[in-house]
């Protein structure tokens, strides 16, 4: 952070401008300014030397919205009342704290009793009164609540020295102060550490190695008694923090607690910086994979590198040996990661899983595949937080998406998504679930929103593929066809029917038509669901006089009740490996760039 800005707010007459004054060195004046001009403070005043720069604002009515932009783009708030007031706890709990809650201020606070020499020491507002009411408010980061007086300069420079502090090493997102205890997000990134610096890997970090991590945060090494010191200190509070090796990961864990609970949040913030992090606990842009510009014809994948590290990182947490990723394993594998990246949408319940919820080495790489599809920086992202420490840039490659054209070329594109289109209730849940061997389910339950699966397709030359379903609701179709580029990630679409192929007919003939327009054509098939039921015979003979009038294969039959897909999976790679095998055309066909 190159400079901190902290927003002053109150009631008026609470001493805000007086207290800026004072702060600032200034004398103050009989008649003080309703509001001050930002007013920039020496930049020896604090040790850390980061320039600071106080907003004065007005509370009148008229000035309500600067106020608001104010306290929104602040890097720190003070919150001032008048200590000679009794009525003004009231204000503080009644408007200005729920203020802060209405208008989202993230941002530490900082709760200053002003006029202290004014107050009747009988009647004061005393930080024991104060204190307890700050805590109702969780919302809100209060940091410290501090009485001054700008007319005695008691304790004023404090209350700045502490909103910069704050803004620049703020406790909130690392230690919860109620429970004592590491943030899960901030004992992640401190395990990830702990990793890079156990050198020698013996689950400890030895005399020498905490010096490294010394001297690569603070410049400075450690002396042998100051590592005596550290280790004794986390021995008194954890005796399992230290072993024969050295301090161990709970030891670390410990140190950093103990830090917070010194007031000592600088030591941690400066350790995760320095390491590349940044005030949300991620990796800040300069340390991942730049924003990855594809044109609309090309996709990211997975290099053969990656691969072969994330095989490798499999093994290494398959911890049973049972050759697939249990959820307690899974979870031991991300937990150096900010959070896991697969227990929400689209990634959750994308790939396919054994009996008891094991992902196998197929499902494990097909997450990974999925992700570099959809969210490619977030998955160098996580690939680096999992101890990927390659150039980042060699974890993928853009590479051309397969032309519509009539030429054989090399098929260096391994990875091809799916849409999948249909009427409700024609079998499209059902089709993908199949995909990632989940037993069919009579119990039908409509899809609100676009859901994803994944798996790898053996195709009968033996190569691999992964195939990438994406569910299209049909109340969505409408929506996502208003984009001009709907279909450029799509390499290939099914339109699946079982009796309301009208519908199906409708829908085809909506994503072809947006295709031919926009020159996104796309290769097609269309799947028969439901083949174990009476099939409809208007149905068949119209899927089969479209497919014969426009040149592509006949309806692929399928159920998912008695599990036969004839091989339709395989036959969706083929015709996206293919394109031109599967798209009608009318006019004389052209390559698309």
């Amino acid at each position: 952070m190159t400079g901190v800005r902290i927003v002053v707010a109150g009631d008026h007459g609470t001493g805000k401008s007086s207290l800026i004054l004072a702060t600032a060195g200034e004398s103050l004046p009989t008649n003080v300014p309703s509001v001050l001009p930002p007013t920039r403070l020496p930049v020896d005043m604090f040790p850390d030397r980061v320039p600071v720069t106080i907003i004065d604002t007005s509370s009148s009515l008229e000035n309500k919205d600067k106020l608001d932009d104010e306290l929104k783009s602040a890097d720190a708030v003070v919150i001032t009342y008048a200590c000679d007031k009794t009525s003004a706890l009231a204000r503080l709990t009644t408007f200005w704290l729920p203020e802060l809650i209405r208008l989202e201020v993230k941002v530490p606070v900082i709760v200053a009793g002003c006029k202290l020499d004014l107050a009747d020491f009988k009647q004061v507002i005393g930080l024991e009164t104060v204190m307890p009411i700050m805590k109702q408010f969780r919302e809100i980061d209060i940091d410290t609540c501090i009485e001054c007086s700008a007319y005695k300069r008691l304790r004023i420079a404090e209350v700045f020295n502490y909103a910069q502090k704050a803004a620049l090493y703020p406790i909130a997102p690392l230690f919860d102060l109620e429970a004592r205890t590491l943030k899960p997000r901030c004992m992640r990134a401190l395990k990830r550490i702990f990793i890079i610096c156990d050198h020698d890997k013996d689950g400890a970090l030895s005399d020498a190695e905490l010096n490294g991590l010394q001297v690569k945060c603070f410049n400075a090494p450690l002396q042998p008694s100051e590592i005596v010191g550290i280790k004794r200190v986390v021995q008194e509070k954890l005796p399992a923090g230290v072993n024969e090796n050295g301090l161990t990961l709970a030891g670390y864990l410990s140190l950093h607690a103990i830090f917070f609970e010194k007031g000592s949040p600088e030591t941690t913030w400066t350790i995760l910086r320095k390491h590349g992090y940044n005030n949300d606990i991620r990796l800040s842009e300069d340390h991942l994979l730049p924003p990855v510009i594809r044109t609309n014809h090309q996709s990211a994948q997975l290099t053969s590198e990656a691969v072969e590290f994330l095989r490798g990182v499999f093994t290494l947490f398959d911890t049973d040996g049972d050759g697939a990723l249990n959820a307690d394993e899974l979870d031991d594998l991300f937990s150096t990661a900010p959070e896991s990246p697969w227990r929400e949408p689209p990634y959750v319940n994308a790939a396919e899983k054994n009996e008891i919820g094991g992902l196998s080495l197929n499902g494990f790489l097909s997450e990974w595949a999925l992700m570099s599809v959809l969210d490619p920086v977030l998955c160098v992202e996580n690939l680096i937080y999992i101890g990927y420490v390659a150039d980042p840039s060699s974890a993928l490659r853009v590479m051309q998406k397969r032309c519509v054209d009539h030429t054989e070329q090399n098929i260096e594109q391994n990875v091809f998504q799916c849409f999948v289109f249909g009427p409700k209730e024609a079998g499209k849940s059902s089709f993908l679930h199949s995909f990632v061997g989940r037993p069919f389910s009579e119990v039908y339950m409509p899809t609100t929103k676009e859901q994803y699966t994944v798996n790898i397709v053996d195709q009968h030359d033996g190569t691999k593929r992964i195939l990438i379903l994406r569910e299209i609701p049909e109340d969505a179709v409408e929506n996502l066809l208003i984009q001009k580029d709907a279909l450029a990630a799509c390499d290939i679409a099914v339109f699946v029917y079982d009796s309301s192929w009208i519908r199906t007919i409708e829908l085809l003939g909506q994503v072809t038509s947006h295709g031919e327009s926009t020159g996104y054509e796309v290769p097609y098939i269309i799947v028969a669901a439901k083949g174990d039921l009476e099939p409809n015979p208007t149905a068949l003979q119209d899927s089969t006089r479209l497919s014969q009038d426009k040149g592509i294969e006949a309806p692929v039959p399928i159920s998912t009740r008695l599990g036969d897909f004839t091989n339709v999976y395989k036959r969706i790679v083929r015709a996206a490996e293919h394109p031109h095998l599967s798209i009608h055309r009318e006019v004389e066909v052209r390559r698309i760039n």
